[in-house]
């Protein structure tokens, strides 16, 4: 089979052509944007399924042409075969081409910048491994503590009123509060950044602009920590021993907070509304036939918050699903359609709890590394706004309900709830300052991965080795003793200095006991 991409970008079909329909363009090929694409992207699915079957030529903002992978083994392939499908967005043939300008609505997620989700090989898992060691370091409970604190402050601001928009005043504040908290810049939360950090990704005229707001806060942060560290992330990613430069460490910065942002914002958004629209799911929350994380999951099987992905790019001439896909074209991982592949879930209706085989997260090298934290803030989140009003109702007609869709995510404009007002609750006067976890003494039971002392912050080290490459040996940098001098294997941290776990592929036994860990940490 050849490629559909025969048509010339730009160029319109002749006035009585029915490409000129609002959801298709040139070459009959179906948009991934516009009102159909928007209002009903099962529709559009479903359509595309029927008419490629699993892989789809689909056309991008502009009408520039890509691939819509919607079956869940093609897009397991696709995301676990980086010698085809790289992440490299330098290899997209639009660019060179010009077809894809640099003002493009979509610049924001796919213009090239030095992080892991554009690297491959070794300079992914460098960058990788500095963003889950550091993640490694947050302390579980110290962060569902902030959760359920950031819940209850949120709460308390309409619950005497007796209605509410769980949206605007609660799904789309939650998650920013949280990774403020987590970064390390409680104080550049506001209306703005939230505001910002959604418009971003809707690939809007203003997009661009705020996308720079977002990288001139986190600048900020990082020349902060560079000059004063502190026990949060923002900082051990700027101390990591992968040596990242400062426009590394705002670029991993902008990505996590941008996907950690709007990927839960939109779970809290979708679990909420299947609670209040669906009466046998809110029954078997409420009766306790379903735990909230249980209620979570399902979510991520029917509203995935992500429902697509952008991008994979070919590195050759391949195949994939059926079609013939050329080197430099582009891919999106269909997280929504794998999610409702018939071959993997011919019943939709089924109950899908206890089954993580979903593609929410994406999947394979760069699959999402904060997803506990993701799922932490929505099962806290979820759990004590239930808590504090359990008699919460919908405040208009399901029918009503509007969303605004983009090629990598649908979100509830609004969810109007109405309840019996309550009083104000007492929120906690700690002010759960410290995110790190705490250092164990050294004949305390230890179940993570072994510990090692943290070097000195490293960026100016020349030729150190990231303490997570295959081999690695501790590093640290006694007073008296050269920079490169490895630590001895029997080196205990000092008391009081935090710890950096080491990055491994733990086995079977591991992982039991990793799930032992989640369970003594909060989870």
């Amino acid at each position: 089979m050849t490629t559909p991409f025969h048509h010339e970008p730009g160029v319109s079909p002749p006035p009585q052509c029915p490409a000129h329909n609002l959801g298709t363009g040139p070459g009959g090929l179906r948009r991934l944007y516009g009102p159909e694409a928007e209002n009903d992207p099962a529709g559009l699915y479903d359509k595309l399924r029927a008419e490629h079957g699993t892989v789809a030529p689909v056309l991008l903002h502009g009408d520039v042409p890509a691939w819509l992978v919607l079956g869940h083994s093609e897009n397991l392939h696709l995301t676990r075969t980086p010698s085809q499908f790289s992440r490299d967005s330098r290899r997209w043939r639009a660019l060179h081409d010009g077809s894809v300008a640099p003002d493009h609505p979509l610049a924001p997620i796919f213009t090239w910048q030095p992080v892991c989700v554009f690297a491959d090989g070794a300079k992914h898992e460098r960058q990788r491994g500095a963003v889950t060691d550091s993640m490694e370091r947050i302390d579980t409970r110290g962060v569902r503590r902030h959760i359920n604190r950031f819940s209850n402050r949120l709460v308390n601001d309409f619950s005497e009123k007796g209605s509410a928009d769980l949206v605007s005043q609660f799904a789309e504040h939650l998650p920013m509060m949280v990774m403020c908290a987590i970064f390390g810049m409680p104080e550049e939360y506001d209306e703005r950044l939230v505001q910002a950090a959604r418009d971003m990704t809707r690939g809007t005229e203003t997009a661009v602009a705020s996308n720079a707001h977002i990288v001139s806060v986190l600048t900020r942060l990082v020349e902060r920590r560079r000059a004063e560290p502190a026990p949060d992330f923002a900082s051990w990613l700027v101390e990591h021993p992968a040596t990242m430069s400062d426009i590394e460490v705002v670029e991993h910065l902008r990505l996590i907070l941008i996907a950690a942002y709007e990927s839960t914002a939109n779970l809290i958004a979708n679990v909420l509304r299947m609670v209040l629209t669906d009466p046998r799911f809110r029954a078997r929350l409420s009766g306790g036939h379903m735990t909230v994380p249980e209620a979570v999951e399902q979510t991520l099987w029917d509203e995935p918050p992500f429902t697509a992905v952008f991008g994979r790019w070919a590195v050759g001439d391949t195949e994939l699903g059926g079609q013939q896909i050329k080197a430099g074209d582009a891919l999106l991982v269909g997280i929504a359609p794998a999610n409702t592949d018939p071959t993997v879930r011919p019943d939709l209706t089924a109950n899908m709890e206890g089954n993580r085989a979903h593609l929410a997260f994406s999947g394979g090298p760069h699959e999402c590394p904060g997803q506990d934290i993701g799922r932490a803030i929505a099962d806290v989140g979820v759990d004590a706004l239930l808590m504090r009003l359990p008699d919460l109702e919908l405040g208009t007609e399901e029918s009503e309900l509007r969303w605004v869709g983009n090629i990598m995510s649908r979100h509830l404009v609004e969810l109007p709830v109405k309840f019996a007002p309550s009083p104000q609750q007492k929120l906690d006067s700690d002010p759960l300052s410290v995110m790190a976890r705490a250092v164990r003494p050294a004949g305390d039971w230890e179940i993570s991965s072994p510990a090692r002392p943290v070097p000195e912050p490293a960026h100016s080290i020349a030729g150190m080795q990231p303490a997570h490459a295959p081999g690695a040996a501790p590093q640290h940098r006694p007073a008296a003793a050269p920079a490169e001098t490895p630590a001895p294997a029997t080196a205990e941290p000092a008391p009081g200095t935090a710890v950096i776990p080491q990055q491994r592929r733990p086995a079977a036994p591991a992982r039991l006991w990793q799930a032992v860990s989640r369970w003594w940490n909060g989870y």
